[in-house]
């Protein structure tokens, strides 16, 4: 069988529900979690008070910093 793409994973796969899971999948910490999420600066949402996230957003935010970190001379 082949492995499903992320973007077309079921929405139950995609999503991380927690600060400690986001923080696993992007390889920081909830401390961080919560302060991009205050700021805005990571896409999520709540359901009551988790604040949870698709790990097909979360890939499009590393590729963004990414993006902003190359130097445009190389």
């Amino acid at each position: 069988m082949i492995a499903p793409r992320l973007h077309e994973m079921p929405a139950k796969i995609d999503v991380l529900r927690g600060a400690k899971e986001i923080a696993d999948f992007l390889g920081t910490t909830p401390g961080r979690v919560y302060r991009l999420h205050q700021s805005r600066q990571l896409r999520t949402f709540t359901e009551g008070a988790t604040i949870c996230a698709r790990k097909t957003t979360l890939i499009a935010y590393i590729e963004n910093q990414e993006n902003q970190k190359r130097d445009p001379k190389t």
